[in-house]
């Protein structure tokens, strides 16, 4: 397991950028910087990033490459081929978005996420991107979300078959598949069932927690580890018997000083996990 966060905390230089990182107790990092920026300072961040031992777990893309919009979808494309090519250059473990969404929010919840027509855009968009970006070091993934292609395991397994590119792999939110009060209450066993589905398959993983709330109807929150029920430690542990390089992100808090205390905090509860 190689614990890391998502944000490049403060930083004027490369080299303080790795520094923080690693006095945090960083041993994988999101890569700070995108395919726009220079070469020469790219490759100075990776040089930093290799002389501290910081696996570069992630290169993001965060775009809807199924805009509703053809040349925006275009723009979107380009730029998911552009991130997809740096994580080759600089062996990231995987560049990773989103499926992407039928409407004007770019990761939004619609009826239309999950007709067949969409599903086959998405399987040739994949295509698209891996094909075009001829990677032989990193693979491109898709990020599960409660509302968008794949939900689940299996889901993911299907979507492998239909596009069928060996650089095409999974990565692992498992927060954003806990999706019912069946995953919920039996977290491990999905846990399980994930290990069991997706396995060697996995490049990457976030970490954050999930609250039920009392309120009805049936509400989940996603919330900072500790603050919810989620079984984190049985988690990361079965994340860790796939390989103990694998990378387990923190993600989606507001401040560099949040991400440090959640980070002491996972540090603390995953202590022992080798």
């Amino acid at each position: 397991m190689r614990l890391g966060t998502s944000s490049p905390l403060n930083h004027a230089s490369a080299e303080e950028w790795a520094k923080n990182q690693v006095a945090l107790g960083c041993k994988a990092v999101v890569f700070p910087l995108s395919s726009d920026d220079p070469e020469e300072k790219i490759q100075e961040y990776v040089e930093c990033a290799k002389a501290n031992d910081l696996l570069i777990a992630e290169v993001g893309i965060w775009r809807n490459a199924m805009s509703l919009d053809p040349k925006d979808r275009e723009k979107q494309r380009d730029y998911c081929v552009n991130q997809l090519k740096l994580a080759d250059r600089i062996n990231a473990r995987c560049a990773v978005n989103v499926a992407g969404a039928m409407g004007p929010r770019w990761d939004g919840h619609y009826k239309e996420n999950f007709t067949k027509e969409t599903r086959a855009e998405i399987v040739k968009m994949v295509q698209e991107i891996i094909d075009r970006a001829e990677v032989t070091n990193t693979y491109f993934t898709l990020e599960p979300m409660p509302w968008m292609i794949p939900t689940g395991p299996e889901d993911y397994v299907r979507l492998f078959e239909e596009v069928n590119r060996d650089r095409f792999a999974a990565h692992m939110d498992i927060i954003n598949m806990t999706n019912s009060f069946e995953r919920y209450y039996q977290a491990e066993a999905f846990v399980d069932r994930c290990k069991e589905l997706l396995g060697n398959k996995i490049r990457s993983c976030h970490i954050k927690d999930s609250h039920l709330k009392e309120e009805y109807t049936f509400q989940l929150e996603e919330c900072a580890p500790g603050k919810g029920e989620y079984p984190l430690r049985y988690y990361v542990q079965t994340m860790n018997s796939i390989d103990p390089d694998m990378p387990v992100i923190l993600e989606h808090l507001n401040s560099d000083e949040e991400y440090i205390h959640y980070m002491n905090y996972l540090k603390e509860e995953l202590h022992g996990i080798q």
